[in-house]
């Protein structure tokens, strides 16, 4: 009797931190983004934009320039998302709200007298707070992206992952343009070559997020999105602290491409590579010699010539 009202303790205390779990997540579903987290997106988005090479000069140069590609890093995603399905690309711009707010930030980050407002939001425990903020929005964007996709195509998997990546990734698959509007061509930074770390977990996340709209991942979508997001804060904070620009995903996408695409391993290369460097270092020690003496020839010439001169 007493083991069996243990158990049936144990169970009454399990359901309620799952029930405790199922409310928090359905609280972060429906809590509003505007404007507290669209804020720290902002903030996030245009304090890369100035750490990158020659942002603060154009904006002295050109404030519009600086302007438009300051919307693409806040808008980027909406603008791309759009095009992909077929609709205006200018459509999130008529959220007045939305945009004088981004214009804000971008006027303080890049205007505001002693650069206040930036040694502020770049202090380091306040940049892992917006970090954190930004990641919850990022994620939200995700969940809504493939959302949206579904409603236009329902049997689309591939064009949900699509929409819910781009929506995801930001201006990161829009640098190349975004650059062009900086003065920039750097083709080798293009996203899919080198996907860093928000990009390959937007992908991840849209897989996850297409699998439970389509009913294959036996999950509530408030509960995937309360812990996916848990897992990009964690991430996030985690490498914005240590400023490690590594990847969680590269042990397992190591051995994966190993196996699936038969990638060969950096240690195999090395060695490859060590092993033909080696051989190539083989033949040369007989011509050595040959050329300090050829080099003694040349300099003695050199001083022959020069002493007829000085002679004549």
């Amino acid at each position: 009797r007493e083991r069996s009202g243990w158990w049936q303790g144990g169970l009454a205390r399990g359901g309620m931190e799952a029930l405790e779990v199922g409310e928090v997540a359905a609280a972060l579903a429906h809590l509003p983004l505007f404007p507290a987290f669209d804020l720290a997106y902002f903030v996030v988005s245009l304090l890369y934009l100035k750490y990158e090479k020659g942002a603060v000069e154009l904006s002295r140069q050109s404030p519009l320039a600086s302007w438009v590609v300051a919307m693409l890093y806040c808008f980027g995603s909406y603008v791309l998302a759009d095009l992909l399905l077929g609709e205006a690309p200018i459509d999130y711009f008529s959220n007045n709200a939305s945009v004088l707010l981004a214009t804000a930030v971008w006027y303080l980050i890049f205007y505001c007298p002693l650069n206040l407002f930036y040694k502020c939001v770049a202090f380091l425990p306040v940049k892992l707070i917006l970090v954190a903020m930004k990641e919850v929005v990022r994620v939200r964007k995700i969940s809504v992206g493939v959302h949206h996709a579904h409603h236009h195509y329902h049997q689309g998997w591939l064009i949900m992952v699509v929409v819910g990546f781009v929506k995801g990734s930001g201006v990161a698959l829009m640098s190349n343009f975004e650059q062009l509007l900086r003065g920039v061509w750097k083709p080798e930074t293009n996203e899919l070559l080198h996907m860093t770390f928000p990009s390959k977990a937007s992908l991840y996340g849209a897989i996850l997020f297409t699998l439970q709209q389509v009913h294959w991942l036996p999950i509530s979508k408030d509960s995937l999105l309360f812990f996916f997001t848990l897992f990009m804060i964690t991430c996030k904070v985690f490498m914005t602290a240590t400023h490690s620009h590594g990847s969680p995903f590269a042990p397992v996408e190591g051995v994966l491409c190993h196996f699936l695409f038969g990638t060969v391993p950096s240690g195999h290369n090395d060695h490859h590579h060590d092993h033909h460097h080696g051989g190539s270092h083989e033949p040369p020690p007989s011509p050595t010699p040959l050329l300090p003496a050829k080099t003694r020839d040349e300099l003695n010439e050199g001083t022959r010539k020069r002493k007829a001169k000085k002679a004549e």
